[in-house]
């Protein structure tokens, strides 16, 4: 347990931070399974949509430091690579 005043103080931050994070994380993970679901269905179309979206949403959470870049830099690669062998 946090001892001095600044601890505690970096304890609530952390939390309050930890907690804002975990709905981040959530689109993320959501946006991805939206768009596979998208490419499941065969709609190149609905597909490319939904993947257009996606990359705001991962992009964002990368340059918020929720998720490495390189993580959603290969998100985004795999899931272009599933769209594109719909074709």
């Amino acid at each position: 347990m946090a001892n001095s005043a600044q601890a505690r103080k970096r304890a609530r931050q952390a939390e309050k931070q930890r907690t804002h994070n975990a709905g981040l994380r959530t689109a993320f993970r959501t946006a991805v399974k939206k768009t596979i679901k998208a490419i499941d269905t065969g709609d190149r179309e609905l597909a490319e949509n939904t993947f257009r979206e996606a990359v705001k949403t991962i992009d964002s959470m990368a340059d918020k430091g929720v998720y490495h870049k390189n993580k959603a830099a290969r998100h985004k690669s795999r899931l272009s690579d599933k769209i594109k062998k719909m074709a």
